[in-house]
């Protein structure tokens, strides 16, 4: 069994992408994966500043939002899906964001 964390970055419950991830869901969890979908058109993520505070507090940001106990739930994580809608030939704004917010891991793990 496996730990599946699904994060829909449709801005729109019920759309394209946001049916994919629930249907994603039902077919990892009739695999028998534990599976938790988390939707971030329901969370606050705000987006990078660059200001560099993870790295001089061992991966802690700056912000407090909602990206810390996201952040959490994809370090436990077996497997991470991550789905959005296709903007101008790339994700949206929403996915973009958690993406960039990730630095804070992998920055204060450098040198």
């Amino acid at each position: 069994m496996k730990k599946v964390l699904v994060i829909s970055g449709s801005p729109r419950k019920g759309g394209n992408s946001d049916l994919l991830c629930d249907e994603f869901v039902r077919g990892a969890r009739e695999a028998g994966n534990e599976v938790e979908k988390v939707s971030l058109a329901e969370k606050k993520v705000g987006f990078c500043r660059a200001c560099y505070y993870c790295r001089d507090h061992s991966g802690e940001c700056a912000i407090k939002d909602d990206m810390g106990e996201i952040l959490n739930k994809m370090l436990f994580a077996d497997v991470i899906v991550l789905a959005s809608p296709v903007y101008f030939y790339s994700i949206d704004a929403q996915m973009k964001a958690l993406i960039d917010r990730t630095v804070a891991r992998w920055l204060c793990h450098q040198g």
